[in-house]
């Protein structure tokens, strides 16, 4: 590709970039108007994984650590919901073969629309996502996309650059939207410049509070037991972690993900 070519396509990356960050949405008190909840999109411990994204400092000598996953886990979550089912009665498999069913529903972008059931990749024997991998745990984590690509995610980033509270606003809005329209929503959450909280969550349900309040409800790939809750105060503009696994409750900043080719 010619040198002009690659940099223009950049800065028009780039451009799309700052026009989504920028783009204009109904205030929070609107947008919690506009309909009541829906159901969740997903059953939690059901619908997602049996084991969980480990802490590298607390378990430094474990010799399988799974660490470093949680992008992947989340992302993972989205692309079951979307391009596979399950199948109860049909004849179980060896584990080769699940690892090979999971590296074809992760092949899909998450956002790709979600395929017809008669097109989606089918898992024999078991009912749902958490009863496969409580089973196959290691033939589903073969199966899984490596992680490196996710750490060195090039909108990791916005970590590091403040933001406004009509930003942050506006990521509460289009997360409601995005419940409402049947869409799973992946948030970076950080507290940085802590580190404590560099992490992903998987937004599935939410429930309106007072004074411009809303408690999004995540699937939180450390925790696989116990939802976890990120809350969005509407006067202070601001993300609050109210509930997420090993995080003290305070103010994060969350940002969606894999939503589009670019973002």
């Amino acid at each position: 590709m010619p040198r002009a070519v690659g940099a223009r396509n950049a800065w028009l990356a780039v451009l799309v970039l700052l026009l989504a960050g920028c783009a204009s949405g109904p205030p929070l008190s609107a947008a919690l108007r506009e309909a009541p909840p829906p159901a969740p999109l997903i059953r939690f411990g059901v619908d997602t994984f049996a084991f969980k994204n480990e802490s590298r400092s607390k378990n430094s000598d474990k010799p399988d650590l799974y660490a470093n996953y949680c992008f992947v886990m989340a992302r993972a979550v989205t692309q079951f919901h979307r391009f596979a089912r399950f199948d109860p009665d049909g004849p179980r498999v060896s584990p080769e073969e699940y690892t090979a069913l999971v590296r074809r529903v992760t092949r899909h972008d998450p956002w790709e629309e979600p395929l017809p059931a008669a097109e989606r990749v089918a898992f024999p024997g078991y009912a749902s996502l958490h009863a496969l991998s409580e089973d196959h745990e290691a033939a589903v984590k073969a199966g899984l996309p490596a992680r490196f690509w996710t750490l060195l995610h090039w909108t990791n980033w916005r970590i590091g650059f403040p933001s406004s509270g009509d930003q942050q606003e506006r990521v509460a809005v289009q997360t409601l939207g995005e419940l409402r329209a049947g869409r799973l929503v992946q948030l970076l959450v950080t507290n940085f410049p802590e580190w404590e909280l560099n992490h992903t969550v998987l937004v599935y349900d939410y429930r309106i509070g007072d004074n411009d309040t809303v408690e999004f409800v995540v699937y939180d790939p450390n925790d696989p037991d116990t939802p976890g809750a990120i809350a969005f105060d509407g006067a202070g503009q601001r993300f609050l972690a109210t509930r997420l696994y090993d995080t003290s409750p305070g103010a994060i900043r969350a940002f969606r993900m894999y939503y589009s080719p670019l973002l």
